[in-house]
């Protein structure tokens, strides 16, 4: 028999887990951009190819959300997050060894790891945070992105202490090993439950693809945002030092519109309302990034942030409230992620060609606000009051 001291005890460690995995869920992809013009310089990496090293990891992030389902039917959620931030601790580390095929390697595996916690924690919170969805959800996107700013924020600091982006970037395996262990601590092994009921393939549900589509559109705008805004700022006369400040500042203003923005739409019945709103900010405060006052590049970037973290708690928040339970959260959230992220993908990448095609970075920034726009129609959908898969689970 279970001890009710640990059942009781249990939603807190694993809450306190959730945590410390989050942290380590974006400084393999957020340390890149500070970096990647000395990554240039060095290896004599072009402009198309950076546009492909900030692309391939959130390709591989969808790919790698695929397994996610597998994993919590062979293995349970616990172990599957235990090799997720494995996987994200040895991706991080191969980047040290320095060149090109390592660095394209590391990045890549590592976001195999990201996508597959990414996928397995909403699961999580469905299940042991179902009263406290939005609250949790919150908590959990707020860690997640302060481990983005960190990762920015502190690029170019530890590159010039290891005397090179290789150290740098391989320091980051060091906190994802800690929250690996941290979790074998935590989390008990998993008991085994009936096998969950036969569904309707979430493919042939329309929410299931509005939730999907706007997952990855406001990815997308993320991951532009996170390969590409230190080097937008650099273009514009920053220093890698402060372009990698503003964009921590951005990360960091991320967290407070995390952790709020969940916990209040989670008590919405609709939150089509508060997904436009934010779209606009991001829309807006990016523009004024790329072509207003330098002056005002910080209080720019923490628009920016706000929109971002928002947007992306949202997101999160909504694959919860659309899921009828934990296995139709993992289930969504696979889908969502898988598909979204590989629609992400093409956003860093379009960005940075559209950079190389027309100079200068508007045609870039209209790209930016289509991607926006595109994700609000989605939000129309996916932001109503509605189940995936409850017309099925009635029948």
């Amino acid at each position: 028999m279970t001890d009710p001291t640990l059942r009781n005890a249990r939603p807190v460690l694993v809450g306190l887990g959730m945590m410390l995995v989050a942290f380590n869920m974006r400084p393999a992809l957020t340390s890149l951009g500070p970096l990647l013009d000395a990554i240039r310089a060095e290896t004599g990496l072009t402009a198309a190819g950076a546009a492909f090293l900030t692309t391939l990891p959130v390709l591989c992030l969808g790919l790698a959300c695929v397994l996610g389902p597998v994993m919590v039917r062979r293995t349970g959620a616990e172990r599957g997050v235990l090799v997720a931030i494995l996987v994200i601790a040895l991706g991080s580390a191969l980047r040290g060894l320095g060149g090109l095929p390592p660095l394209f390697a590391g990045a890549c595996i590592a976001a195999v790891g990201i996508g597959l916690a990414g996928v397995l924690l909403p699961g999580l919170v469905k299940r042991d945070f179902s009263g406290q969805a939005g609250l949790m959800t919150g908590l959990y996107t707020m860690v997640l992105c302060l481990g983005a700013a960190t990762g920015a924020g502190s690029a170019v600091p530890l590159a010039d202490a290891f005397g090179g982006w290789t150290r740098a970037m391989a320091a980051w395996a060091v906190p994802a090993v800690a929250a690996a262990i941290a979790w074998i601590v935590f989390v008990p092994h998993r008991e085994k439950g009936p096998p969950p009921a036969r569904r309707r393939p979430l493919w042939r549900d329309s929410l299931a693809w509005q939730v999907t589509g706007f997952m990855g559109l406001q990815s997308s705008l993320a991951y532009i945002t996170f390969g590409w805004l230190p080097v937008v700022l650099q273009s514009r006369g920053l220093s890698a030092v402060e372009a990698g400040f503003v964009t921590s500042i951005m990360s960091i203003g991320q967290a407070p519109s995390a952790l709020l923005v969940p916990a209040f739409a989670a008590r919405l019945r609709d939150q089509r309302g508060i997904a436009i709103a934010l779209l606009i900010l991001s829309a807006a405060s990016f523009l004024a990034l790329v072509d207003g006052p330098v002056a005002l590049v910080l209080p720019f970037g923490i628009g920016l942030g706000l929109g971002i973290g928002g947007l992306f708690g949202l997101a999160l928040t909504i694959v919860v409230l659309r899921a009828l339970d934990a296995v139709g959260a993992a289930d969504l959230s696979a889908m969502s992620q898988a598909v979204g992220y590989s629609i992400a993908a093409l956003g860093p990448l379009g960005f940075g060609l559209a950079h190389d095609l027309f100079g200068g970075w508007r045609v870039s920034a209209g790209l930016f606000c289509a991607i926006a726009l595109a994700s609000g129609i989605f939000a129309l959908g996916a932001g109503r009051d509605r189940k995936v898969g409850a017309a099925s689970a009635a029948e």
